[in-house]
């Protein structure tokens, strides 16, 4: 806990970027980890975020097609401009992938739900781009209202 009653988890993911990413940041959203597997969390968020009018481009090694969006094997590998990265790999494999969207020149890098790595957030922080850690963006989407 912090001396202001915050915990550090807080210090990630405060609700001026989290608004910011989620209104100002812009609509093209790639997913990192999205396949055609409806039981992954993946998989719904992004049908949230397309409700909320984002293009959702799905992100994984089998390049699926996904809710209709051409899938890419890499960040790298998508010949667009990507606005916001949301990672949904396991918190070893998180911080490489915040450095691919700092690379690939996204604005704003995006951590789900139980992914945390300080270090990762510092980089990517240092580079420029907004950042949260630990958060769902359907659920903030749904509570903005």
């Amino acid at each position: 806990m912090n001396a202001d009653g915050s915990s550090a988890a807080d210090s990630y993911a405060d609700d001026a970027t989290i608004r910011r990413i989620l209104q100002d940041t812009g609509d093209t959203w790639a997913v990192v980890g999205l396949s055609g597997n409806r039981s992954r969390a993946a998989f719904g968020v992004a049908e949230v975020l397309q409700r909320f009018g984002k293009r959702v481009v799905p992100v994984h090694p089998k390049a699926e097609t996904v809710h209709g969006e051409q899938g890419y094997a890499s960040l790298a590998d998508i010949p667009f401009p990507v606005d916001v990265v949301d990672v949904f790999v396991n918190g070893e494999l998180a911080g490489a992938v915040a450095d691919e969207a700092v690379a690939a020149g996204a604005k704003a890098v995006w951590f789900q739900l139980g992914v945390v790595d300080r270090e990762a957030f510092e980089r990517t922080r240092a580079a420029g781009l907004d950042m949260v850690m630990d958060r769902c963006p359907a659920i903030e989407l749904n509570s903005l209202g």
